[in-house]
């Protein structure tokens, strides 16, 4: 087993000829950050081909209008035996935004994945400015990291970092014991980390797990799973998990998106399922893509705002604003049509079923294919 791996940061450089979207017939998995300003930055990745695969690059763009119009910034520009995947931004409580994806070696025979990945983060002190700089990429886990990270109510982070079980075979054997939802902790605002392993939910593929903090300080990881969202829990801050288990909020086997808000209930963004709420074990189409509010931890959710309708609407991705808005990002068609889309709503628009605040909106357009 070849212990080689991508270890060397991807150059950030201006988007070329090469990268421009007409350019490119791959184009999706999005995050979202805003910040307190208004400032939006985005994230997708693309590539020349119609896969996922050698040559897939990421994207940074900016829009200080509100999001009516954006520029792309930078490109995390993989080496031709390489691919960047699975970006993600957050905005940390010092005011810095991270900047984060995956590096992978693109073995044969598809390019997809080397059994290892790694998450890389570049950090800008000063996203405000009118052109960010950012810092040199560094590595800070072995896996992917498809959500954003949690801040722990003693100060702590939490970056949800999995080892893909997919390739096993190519996986270093002193790290297979990992292959599954872990945790990457930093105490001091992102100068170190230290791995706590996570908890191994069956049927689990691609992870896209979360953590989420109850009120009680217990913790709960979510994960894709094949059945829809799967869970396990720990009171000892991962040191020990239960069994994995069906949440019960269903889905199509797709990342889905949950988080805490200011006002302390959790977001949900899912795809709908027959019940009013999520539940049955099913695979679904990915489409129906429904926010829901819990004020209870998880354990009942309210409301239910259709964000989009459409086939092949997927990976939502969330921020808040000081404006009062949350603002969704996610996918549409990634092959046909590389739509990056956004919502912007607010808690009064999920528990009402409907966008009744002025200046709410959905499917505006970030990023497409020329003609889409």
């Amino acid at each position: 087993m070849s212990e080689a791996y991508s270890n060397t940061p991807f150059p950030l450089i201006v988007p070329t000829a090469e990268q421009a979207p007409e350019r490119r017939r791959h184009q999706g998995i999005p995050s979202v950050e805003i910040l307190p300003s208004g400032r939006l930055f985005a994230t997708y990745y693309a590539g020349p081909e119609p896969r996922e695969g050698p040559g897939n690059y990421v994207l940074l763009a900016a829009s200080s209008d509100g999001g009516r119009s954006w520029r792309e910034l930078l490109v995390a520009a993989p080496r031709p035996e390489e691919r960047a995947f699975d970006p993600e931004l957050w905005l940390d409580p010092r005011g810095r935004l991270w900047w984060s994806w995956t590096q992978s070696l693109a073995p044969q025979p598809d390019g997809f994945y080397d059994g290892r990945g790694g998450v890389w983060a570049a950090l800008c002190e000063h996203p405000e400015a009118e052109n960010p700089v950012w810092s040199e990429p560094r590595r800070i886990a072995d896996g992917v990291q498809m959500c954003k990270p949690t801040v722990l109510s003693d100060g702590s982070w939490v970056f949800p970092t999995a080892l893909w079980g997919i390739r096993p075979e190519q996986t270093p054997e002193s790290l297979r014991p990992l292959l599954r939802s872990n945790l990457t902790l930093t105490t001091d605002g992102g100068e170190t980390f230290r791995l706590i392993p996570g908890p191994a939910v069956p049927e689990r593929y691609f992870d896209e797990h979360l953590l989420v903090e109850l009120q009680d300080g217990s913790w709960v990881v979510y994960v894709r799973t094949r059945y829809g969202i799967g869970m396990s829990r720990s009171r000892d801050r991962g040191a020990t998990w239960t069994a994995g288990e069906d949440s019960g909020l269903g889905g199509p086997d797709a990342r889905f998106a949950l988080r805490r808000l200011k006002s302390g209930r959790l977001l949900l963004v899912n795809h709908r399922t027959p019940q009013a709420l999520p539940g049955e074990r099913l695979r679904r189409e990915r489409n129906q893509l429904c926010a829901w509010l819990s004020a209870d931890d998880g354990r009942s959710w309210s409301g239910g705002l259709l964000i989009d309708e459409r086939n092949g609407v997927s990976y939502p991705d969330f921020a808040e604003g000081a404006d009062g808005f949350i603002y969704l990002i996610y996918d549409h068609e990634r092959l046909r049509h590389g739509q990056i889309l956004l919502a912007r709503f607010t808690e009064n628009d999920v528990l009402a079923g409907d966008f009744i605040t002025p200046g709410a909106y959905s499917r505006l357009l970030i990023s497409a294919f020329p003609g889409a």
